[in-house]
Parts: structure tokens; C-alpha cells; sequence
């Protein structure tokens, strides 16, 4: 488990983090999200105790984590996969992990096998693709059999095969009851991972729930008709307190009623429907709009 605390960084005028506090429990996948900016590495380094917080705590099983011997037996991570030794191999790399946190050196051709490395273990890392070096960050994260495992950015450079298998190690390690925190500044691709949400924005809080409820909370949901008779049917709707967009002649979106209760309207007033149909929006678009007051750099600012 990760328990934050009133976790606070400042960097002289600027507070990356500011009295965030949230709890991470195992046996699920929980997703860390919020634009570029937002505070996320810098908590998951103060989780890690790789950079010290200005105020509050982070602790991993009730115990900061930077006061742990042999840190890879309790929590694995990758932050950035090409903060690697170019001219080592993957092989080596990885032992020499091992040997510094006392970890059975047969362990690492079972991770790099784990990871689909096991053909490009000798391999000097240089020449690795980004994907690859992705796969042997997550490999160094499973080495120690951590319960607990945070990931940052763990789908960059993958292809589809490599996000597929990204999403059932994440989905079986959480089934095995381990702590499985996954930082992204992608909503859509957290819809198909993660079972709980912690949303971010300049350091603070914005939503801590699980997906179903972020999803229950913040999706829009309207309803799309195409009608001959659509003057008609807007009048009627929106004397019921709908609200009706006309994009065409014959098509409009409406809101603010479900297509059960225009349906019956409709018949009670003798309009001819030729299509009804609900749509929600996408998380993506709800991520957006939650977070779009918090958003650092807007593409098409003013220089």
C-alpha cells in the first residue's frame, strides 16, 4: 500500500506538488493522471525518495520507502527507461541490480524472458529501441518480485502488441494482490488499464475514485435525433427544460433528457422519429474537460 500524506514540494516560488493526499491499495491498478506539469514524477520520485518533500510524507507499507534495505525486494519501478548504461547489456544491467539488492542472479533471465527480451539479453542497450528499453524497465521493476510496483509513462514506445501485453501484466499483477500504481497524462489509454483514478492538476487533487465513478460523474451523455419534423420536436423538448442543438434541417443533439422520455414525447405529439440515439461522451473528452483549468501549456498560446 502507498499512503500519501499532505505531500508538498516546493522549488523556490514554484510548488510542484501542493498538500496532495491520497491512498493506493493493492490487488487493483491504479492509474495517476494529469497533464504534462501536473506534479506526477515529482510525487513518484518523493515516493521513492529520490527527491525529499518540503512537507508531508510518502510511505510504501507504513515505512518511507528511502529508509528500506534492499529497495527492489519492496517496490519496483520504472520512471525512465532510457536512463540506462548504453554499453552494458540488458543481461548485465540487470544483474547488476540484482547482486545490489542481494536478488538471486537466475532471476534475471526469468524477467528478461518475462518481458520478451530473453533473444536480446547480450545485447548492448544502445542499440535498443525505445519499446525495448521500455520492456527492460519493466523487467528491472519485476526483479525483485515487489509487492508493490510503480510505473511512468510504461506504454511509450510499445507497439499494440506491447501495449496489449502491458495491459494483462498490469491486470495479473494487481490479481495477485500486489500495489500497481501506473502514471500517464493519457485518459484513454488508462480507460483500458486502470480500475481507479487519482487525477492531478499543478500538484493538487482532483479526483480520487474508481474508473466506473469517474465515468459515472463526469461523462456527458446526449441524445442525437433526426426527425423531418425537428422545429416541432425542439419546441416540444425544450418546454420539457431540454436543451437542443439544430446542426441540420433534420438532425439535432439534445440534452438534459434521456431518448425513453423524446421518445415518448414525440409519439404523444404525433412526430415522426427516424433516428434516436443515446452517446456518451469519451473519458478522454471528461479528462479534458476536469483538467483543463489545470493544463500548463496550451498549444496556440500567445508567446
Amino acid at each position: 500500500m502507498i499512503e500519501i500524506e499532505r505531500l508538498t514540494k516546493r522549488y523556490g516560488a514554484t510548488t510542484a506538488v501542493d498538500r496532495l493526499s491520497f491512498t493506493v491499495r493493492p490487488g487493483a491498478v491504479t492509474g495517476f493522471l494529469g497533464p504534462n506539469g501536473a506534479g506526477k514524477s515529482t510525487t513518484l520520485r518523493m515516493i521513492l525518495g529520490l527527491d525529499s518533500p518540503t512537507a508531508g510524507r510518502a510511505t510504501v507499507d507504513g515505512v518511507p520507502f528511502a529508509g528500506r534495505p534492499r529497495g527492489l525486494r519492496h517496490v519496483g519501478a520504472l520512471l525512465d527507461a532510457g536512463d540506462v548504461h548504453g554499453g552494458r547489456s540488458a543481461r548485465a544491467h540487470l544483474a547488476a541490480l540484482a547482486r545490489s539488492n542481494r536478488i538471486p542472479l537466475g532471476r534475471v533471465d526469468e524477467v528478461l524472458a518475462e518481458v520478451g527480451l530473453g533473444k536480446a539479453a547480450g545485447r548492448r542497450i544502445g542499440g535498443y529501441s525505445l519499446g525495448m528499453k521500455q520492456r527492460l524497465g519493466i523487467a528491472g521493476a519485476l526483479l525483485g518480485d515487489p509487492p508493490v510496483l510503480l510505473f511512468d509513462e510504461p506504454l511509450n514506445g510499445l507497439d499494440p502488441e506491447g501495449v496489449l501485453w502491458v495491459r494483462g501484466l498490469f491486470r495479473r499483477l494487481a490479481d495477485e494482490g500486489r500495489t500497481v500504481f501506473v502514471s500517464s497524462h493519457m485518459m484513454a489509454e488508462m480507460e483500458h488499464t486502470a480500475d481507479r483514478l487519482v487525477v492531478i492538476g499543478r500538484g493538487r487533487l482532483i479526483a480520487d475514485e474508481s474508473l466506473a465513478e469517474f465515468s459515472a460523474r463526469n461523462a456527458e451523455t446526449s441524445v442525437a435525433v433526426r426527425t423531418p419534423e425537428l422545429a416541432a420536436l425542439a419546441g416540444v423538448l425544450r418546454g420539457e427544460g431540454a436543451e437542443v442543438d439544430v446542426t441540420d434541417e433534420q438532425f439535432g443533439i439534445v440534452t438534459g433528457l434521456p431518448a425513453d422520455r423524446i421518445g415518448e414525447l414525440a409519439l404523444r405529439h404525433g412526430l415522426v422519429l427516424h433516428e434516436l440515439a443515446t452517446r456518451t461522451s469519451s473519458l478522454e473528452a471528461a479528462f479534458m474537460s476536469l483538467t483543463a483549468d489545470s493544463v500548463e501549456y496550451l498549444a496556440g498560446d500567445a508567446r
